[in-house]
């Protein structure tokens, strides 16, 4: 989604970006709200790059961008129900769902490896590259403490030289950061409220369907995320993942991408 009509990205501007990160070298990616800096979340040396050129604090981990659930499976321990019941409600869109990592995916996100925050954007240049990239560590384009870049000359004014390529994609949409919501430690916890409200969410976990408007009420269930027995039970017990993807983890309906 963009704010203005400017044309897509070319597709040789998307294939140079993908070769940049094949490289190890950082991007600078339009994305459904802001701009995102971006760099290989497998590599050590391209995301200490970022956090550099970001003058990010490396406790704090990045998340993830994925194309779809498919790109997700490999980078997951354990895909569980209600992990399974928001990424059909919500993705792709402003949601960013923290589940256990596996460990065996070699991601090199920073603090808490144990655990990956990830989320499929709506915004089809940043599909169209990742799903040639495969899944991205993904920041906003900024300097800490600085406003997130919403056109590519303010990126460009921020990171200069420090980034290989920059996607034009023309102003970002902005609004309101992605809502964050913690399932790694067996219940579900709501880290942070942003584009989708806390009413959208238990409509979505307990079979109410996504519905619109992101302030409304927990649905009369007891306070929100966190408290319900409803919610904590769809929160646990996950399934497992399915070797190669997360299509099959739980019993609710089909999954995939």
């Amino acid at each position: 989604m963009l704010a203005d009509p400017t044309p897509p990205p070319p597709p040789a501007a998307l294939a140079d970006a993908a070769a940049a990160i094949a490289r190890g070298q950082l991007v600078v990616m339009p994305t459904d709200t802001v701009y995102g800096l971006a760099a290989d979340p497998f590599s050590a040396e391209a995301t200490d790059r970022l956090f550099a050129a970001k003058r990010r604090p490396r406790q704090l981990a990045l998340p993830v961008l994925v194309g779809d659930r498919d790109q997700a499976g490999p980078l997951v321990e354990d895909w569980p129900p209600a992990a399974e019941a928001l990424a059909q409600g919500f993705w792709p869109g402003p949601l960013t769902i923290v589940v256990a990592a596996d460990r065996r995916a070699g991601l090199r996100l920073g603090a808490r490896p144990g655990t990956v925050g990830l989320r499929q954007p709506d915004h089809p240049a940043a599909l169209a590259l990742l799903r040639l990239t495969g899944p991205l560590a993904v920041t906003s384009a900024n300097l800490s403490g600085d406003r997130p870049a919403l056109t590519v000359p303010d990126a460009v004014r921020q990171f200069g030289r420090q980034v290989a390529v920059y996607v034009d994609a023309g102003r970002a949409a902005g609004g309101v950061a992605s809502t964050v919501v913690d399932l790694s430690g067996g219940s579900l916890r709501l880290v942070r409220e942003g584009g989708i409200g806390r009413g959208q969410l238990v409509r979505a976990l307990t079979g109410g369907g996504a519905g619109d408007g992101a302030a409304d009420g927990a649905g009369g269930r007891a306070d929100g995320i966190g408290r319900g027995q409803t919610e904590r039970a769809l929160a646990g017990g996950g399934a497992g993942k399915r070797a190669g993807g997360i299509g099959q983890t739980t019993a609710a309906g089909r999954l995939g991408g």
